[in-house]
């Protein structure tokens, strides 16, 4: 059901008349060993699989000359690891927003767009497909700029989920547009971004927060691998910030050291009041952080992932 595998990655080669080679699950040194064996051109996957490559200790060693690419979607693609990608092997980088009920392509940033765009947007929506930010109580289109629920129609939307009209009638309103569930913006040149999910926003006292500002702040900081933010329950604010990390390699950082960075740079609200060091992440079969088993692990003081480290500031 995974239409990024079935169509990308399938019926495009075909389409193009390229060549397919096929791993029997993903292992990121068997792909870098398959990308220089068989000259591949595109260097791909969410960002979990990118982040496994770009670290793997015989990256370095492989030789990546024939790539013409890269690739990334299905998960939030932070600013900093497509310029990684771009400065270490010298393509350009692709993003896509999609979603299997979308066939899956609904905006996708060009190999041509300017640098900053390639990193820091979705793109432009593909042709024939249209593309707008609701606001998701009223349904009306906002202005560019605002916050709103990233919604398409078009060919490309699915007909229905099987045999589940509820479910179909949710997702896909009277006047034919998807509700993706992801929340964006548009700037008046038509170009997109991410925010986060619509059930992932943090509503602490009030005041709405998306996790993906402070995810991109802290993957920036050289002492943090990975980061995933999440809303925990609380009993004063409604909800607090927590913010789970794996370390990169090298001198160790501090929860109080993290909070500094965030503070220094965003408003008091945002910065995580709960900090959660752990060697890995709960993902589902795609790659993709649960964040939900985060949330829950939280609550229930304990980690079945990994072991981990806790700490309030």
């Amino acid at each position: 059901f995974h239409t990024a595998g079935c169509v990308l990655l399938t019926l495009g080669p075909v389409q193009h008349l390229l060549t397919q080679v096929l791993v029997p699950g993903f292992d990121p040194g068997l792909v870098l060993r398959l990308l220089e064996s068989e000259h591949g051109a595109m260097f791909c996957g969410v960002p979990t699989m990118v982040l496994a490559q770009l670290d793997h200790p015989a990256f370095g060693g492989t030789d990546l000359s024939s790539v013409r690419f890269a690739f990334a979607g299905g998960a939030t693609v932070p600013p900093d690891l497509v310029r990684r990608v771009e400065s270490v092997l010298g393509v350009p980088f692709s993003i896509t927003f999609a979603q299997t009920e979308a066939s899956p392509c609904i905006t996708q940033t060009r190999l041509d767009d300017a640098p900053d765009d390639r990193a820091g947007t979705l793109g432009r929506p593909h042709p024939h497909v249209q593309v707008m930010i609701a606001d998701p109580a009223t349904g009306q289109q906002v202005p560019a700029g605002m916050i709103g629920e990233i919604r398409t129609r078009g060919y490309h939307v699915m007909k229905e989920y099987f045999d589940n009209p509820a479910a179909t009638g949710e997702a896909i309103d009277a006047a034919g547009w998807l509700h993706t569930g992801d929340l964006g913006s548009a700037d008046e040149r038509g170009y997109y971004r991410i925010e986060g999910r619509v059930k992932e926003m943090i509503i602490r006292g009030g005041e709405n927060i998306y996790p993906r500002e402070i995810e991109q702040l802290l993957y920036a900081h050289p002492g943090v691998a990975d980061v995933a933010v999440v809303g925990v329950p609380d009993d004063h604010w409604g909800e607090q910030v927590a913010a789970f990390i794996r370390p990169a390699s090298g001198p160790s950082v501090t929860p109080q050291e993290l909070a500094d960075y965030c503070r220094s740079r965003l408003a008091a609200h945002k910065t995580p009041r709960h900090w959660v060091f752990t060697d890995a992440f709960p993902m589902t079969g795609s790659g993709k952080v649960q964040k939900f088993l985060l949330r829950e692990q939280f609550t229930a003081g304990r980690s079945e992932s990994s072991p981990e480290r806790r700490m309030d500031v």
